[in-house]
């Protein structure tokens, strides 16, 4: 398995292009299954969920043509007529049941795997089941598969959401747009995700309202057609490496950023110390003086603090000045990079879903494993402030949501490796 070597020391300058957003395509790849004619997404990110996502597609009968090194993707589903999501592929990626709102929209029926991906919490696909029942959808769980079919096609339903999932609105926004009548979900997620998403299928001939609310209008019509769409740019990206040259040091320029994608992100690290300004190409970010201060962080849906950011913003503060309290809401599971942190030299103390960090003058490179994806970068960002060598071991992880992870850490002055297993 192969592993990334940090070596600690030395300020970051220069720029690093953001790319496009992870979640925002593997959300719109699905949607070319409502159309028999080509969706063609660009900005796509050069990522292994990207692969995985087209293999789904193709097994379902979709053509996926890769096009300018990955960057644009143009998918038909013409000739898709196979309603079963593997359990072999599904497994690799939690996203790929965002294909179960398309199919029984289209086709009237799905049987679709359980899906599998980071080990950072249940996740459960209730809410998607829920909110297709309401629209007529039958739904059972055999054999780790949901068996699901509305032979008379989806009816337009008012739907409330328990809780504001984002991957529960897209499938029933997806569902909603060839369903008969007029679709309302409530306490719908927020994410520029979901308004990435509408603006693609308002293009295939959508009729959709109030993307970015807290209630999503769908009015169904009869077919959708083709578009081209550029994916928004990864807001998970850029805060990951907008914390790079604050915890090592030095000015770097993040192209494509945008504030209103990273708000509340950005108002915890002015709280902290951090400048952040916008230029023409993107943002600026740097230190404004030495050490960063201490900031308790709270992850809540969007537009709150990004659960995603959780990871990358604790390496942050285990150098901070000060002590820090970190509340994760989202997820049950996701402070297993905190023991490797302390490894590190961190001080961290971790009771249910608060962790406590005490910032430290220095951490100390160290061997550390990855669990999960945010948790990779997290080291690789902690490593950058250490002194001496950190290796990051089951890297496989950054594969999924990281384009060239060592190529742009390289290219603003960090010493980064790729160790080949």
């Amino acid at each position: 398995m192969d592993s990334i070597l940090v070596k600690g020391g030395g300020e970051l300058r220069g720029k690093i292009p953001i790319a496009g957003a992870k979640n925002a395509c593997l959300t719109l790849m699905p949607a070319t299954l409502l159309s028999d004619e080509p969706l063609t997404l660009t900005n796509v990110p050069r990522l292994s969920d990207i692969a995985t996502m087209t293999q789904l597609l193709q097994s379902l009968g979709a053509e996926v043509s890769s096009l300018q090194d990955g960057q644009v993707i143009v998918m038909s589903s013409r000739d898709a007529e196979n309603p079963v999501a593997d359990y072999e592929i599904v497994r690799k990626m939690r996203a790929s049941n965002l294909v179960l709102g398309p199919l029984l929209a289209r086709h009237g029926k799905a049987v679709v795997s359980m899906p599998g991906g980071c080990a950072i919490g249940a996740r459960p696909m209730d809410l998607h089941i829920h909110g297709l029942e309401a629209m007529g959808a039958t739904i059972e769980l055999k054999d780790g598969y949901l068996h699901a079919e509305v032979p008379g096609g989806l009816r337009g339903a008012d739907i409330t959401l328990r809780f504001a999932s984002v991957g529960a609105t897209e499938n029933l926004m997806m569902a909603a747009t060839l369903a008969k009548g007029t679709t309302v979900i409530s306490n719908a997620a927020r994410e520029p995700e979901i308004i990435d998403l509408a603006k693609c299928l308002s293009a295939m001939g959508a009729q959709i309202d109030g993307a970015g609310s807290p209630s999503i209008t769908i009015q169904g019509v009869d077919r959708l057609t083709g578009a081209t769409h550029p994916v928004l740019p990864d807001r998970i990206e850029l805060g990951t490496y907008m914390l790079a040259p604050v915890i090592a040091g030095g000015e770097v320029e993040l192209l494509g950023g945008r504030i209103e994608l990273v708000a509340a992100f950005c108002e915890k690290l002015d709280e902290a110390g951090i400048s952040v300004t916008e230029t023409t190409d993107g943002l600026k970010v740097s230190r404004r003086n030495g050490r960063v201060s201490a900031v308790n962080v709270r992850t809540e849906v969007f537009p709150g603090f990004p659960t995603d950011l959780q990871a990358q913003m604790m390496a942050l503060l285990c150098t901070a000045e000060g002590t820090s309290v970190l509340e994760e809401t989202i997820f049950e599971n996701r402070f297993m990079h905190a023991p490797e942190l302390m490894r590190m030299g961190a001080q961290i103390d971790v009771q249910g879903g608060t962790a406590t960090v005490t910032g430290v003058d220095r951490l100390k490179g160290a061997p550390v494993m990855a669990t999960d994806l945010r948790a990779s970068v997290s080291l690789i960002l902690a490593g950058l402030a250490a002194e001496g060598e950190t290796v990051v071991s089951r890297v496989y992880h950054l594969d999924r949501g990281y384009e060239q992870v060592v190529r742009k850490f390289n290219g603003i002055g960090a010493q980064i490796e790729r160790i080949k297993s």
